[in-house]
């Protein structure tokens, strides 16, 4: 996939801020929204107001784009190579739902993996779906969860034929990427959407091959390259970004990309105006466009900025005795499904150390200033982009090195931080997951979400909630992959597991501060045993 060649025709194309910022320099009178008016007195947020608009003249409608949003939506499909790119406003949740409700009907059956993101599950709720789940395996060496099996995918289609969709994620949030493409072949064959729920990895496929020019080469004259395919070239059908995860763009910021004849683009463009505001804000598609466009002009030349700082803080890393940084090098040859693990993705494993993520994530935070993404009982996780700096990197990699350094001294003068040696240990992997079944089998769903959800039900105590049907979800966030989804039977492994999470100080959601968590009323005479 390359990026459009004719630059210099698209450099004068003018951009959605610019004729935002020249609509509101000019001396047209805004009798209209919003009600600040650009006014400097309104407020302390007043200087953030002035190219805050609404759907007036010369500015189109992103709900039936003709004009300036139609051309930006176009120069998004160039660079990623859809047949159809969309805007979204409502982050990549929207285009979850509206991807999930334009290829399904009410009650139908459909199969997602078990680590999808609750916006998948939401959808299925809306729509009444019947859930069929593909449960992913877990990588032992950090905890996390290992990529998609085609071949178990193709097996489960064979079992559940009325399935309209298969939804996976990839990149996983820690970065794992699957065989996108193996997935894609085998949903086809039979005849299955395939919505890839790619929101962590809009920055792939983007900078790849340049035929022409100069644009895709360094200052040294080598070719970038992002060296991992994107899903849409991987041949999905329906694929959601989210800009500002990983790229230069406004927070809720998201595109969502459609391929081949499966999807009705009608439908789809229904749903979209259903799910997404009616007065959607020029101001984060204005950083949409600027984001498209800085890639488009400066996309190869930050690659390359990234690909230096990386090796340079793997190198620096490499020597460290106790802490370690995740790498593909580590799992190729161990029977994973992975096919990349992206490298912006670091995950620094405390695994058989002294310490625990939630500790390691306070000292990052309290003493060395670098807020983390996320802290799990046996990783860190730092996400790191084009847009980081050198000297973030550095400060990175010099905390790692010195934590590490500090944790040696504890092991070696047998120092216990805090008592927490005693407190934690690392737990097996193959508990790490929560799947109380297996591929093939959803033993546990009692109920579908739906039904569930729209119960009679009641609040119980946490310990007290063995062999209940949830009707809410719980889940840790981030990342927001659901532990529990209503209509599950919740195992007694299950409930010790949420209880450890609470315990170890991680963000569980779905659970009071009262430990209660609502179930269905109606009892059931499944049990654990």
């Amino acid at each position: 996939m390359t990026i459009n060649s004719n630059r210099k025709e698209k450099q004068q194309t003018e951009s959605l801020y610019q004729a935002l910022a020249r609509y509101c320099a000019g001396n047209d009178y805004p009798c209209h929204m919003p009600g600040h008016k650009r006014n400097p007195d309104s407020g302390r947020m007043a200087a953030y107001y002035g190219i805050d608009i609404t759907e007036i003249d010369g500015f189109d409608n992103l709900h039936h784009a003709q004009g300036i949003l139609k051309e930006a939506q176009e120069r998004a499909n160039r660079l990623y190579g859809a047949q159809e790119t969309f805007y979204l406003v409502n982050g990549s949740t929207c285009g979850v739902l509206a991807a999930v409700l334009s290829v399904t009907q009410p009650q139908d059956e459909i199969l997602i993996a078990r680590n999808c993101h609750k916006a998948v599950y939401h959808a299925m709720i809306m729509q009444g779906l019947t859930p069929r789940y593909y449960y992913p395996g877990i990588i032992r060496e950090y905890g996390i969860y290992d990529g998609i099996c085609a071949e178990e995918i193709s097996a489960l289609l064979k079992k559940y034929p009325a399935c309209k969709a298969v939804v996976i994620t990839s990149p996983t949030y820690e970065g794992i990427i699957s065989d996108v493409e193996a997935a894609a072949r085998v949903v086809h064959e039979h005849g299955k959407v395939l919505i890839v729920d790619e929101a962590h990895g809009a920055h792939l496929g983007i900078l790849g091959e340049r035929p022409q020019g100069d644009e895709g080469y360094d200052a040294g004259g080598k070719r970038v390259e992002t060296g991992i395919q994107g899903a849409v070239a991987a041949g999905a059908d329906l694929v959601i970004h989210s800009l500002h995860k990983t790229l230069p763009a406004m927070t809720q910021t998201a595109l969502l990309h459609v391929n081949g004849n499966l999807v009705e683009r009608d439908r789809l463009r229904r749903y979209l105006t259903m799910l997404q505001s009616s007065s959607p804000s020029y101001v984060l598609m204005s950083s949409m466009d600027s984001c498209i466009r800085f890639l488009e002009e400066d996309g190869a030349a930050r690659v390359a900025f990234f690909q230096a700082q990386y090796k340079n803080f793997m190198k620096k890393t490499a020597d460290c005795r106790h802490l370690r940084i995740g790498k593909m090098t580590d799992l190729s040859e161990k029977g994973y499904y992975l096919t990349a693990w992206d490298t912006g993705k670091i995950v620094i494993s405390v695994k058989d150390t002294v310490m625990s993520g939630s500790r390691l994530y306070d000292i990052l935070r309290q003493e060395y200033h670098l807020q983390m993404e996320m802290a799990a009982d046996s990783f860190v996780l730092a996400m790191m982009t084009w847009m980081d700096t050198q000297e973030g990197w550095q400060r990175l990699a010099d905390a790692i090195c010195a934590i590490d350094d500090r944790i040696e001294k504890e092991v070696c003068g047998e120092i216990q931080p805090d008592g927490e040696k005693d407190a934690f240990s690392y737990k097996d992997c193959s508990k790490l997951a929560g799947w109380p079944h297996q591929s093939g089998t959803d033993s546990g769903i009692i109920m579908t979400p739906a039904q569930a959800f729209h119960s009679e039900q009641e609040e119980v105590l946490l310990q007290e909630a063995a062999d209940r049907i949830a009707a809410d979800f719980i889940n840790l966030y981030p990342p927001g992959i659901p532990l529990v989804v209503p209509g599950e039977l919740i195992e007694e492994a299950m409930v010790k597991q949420i209880g450890e999470s609470l315990q170890s100080g991680l963000n569980v959601q779905g659970v009071s501060e009262a430990g209660r968590i609502l179930v269905v009323r109606q009892k059931t005479d499944f049990g654990s045993g």
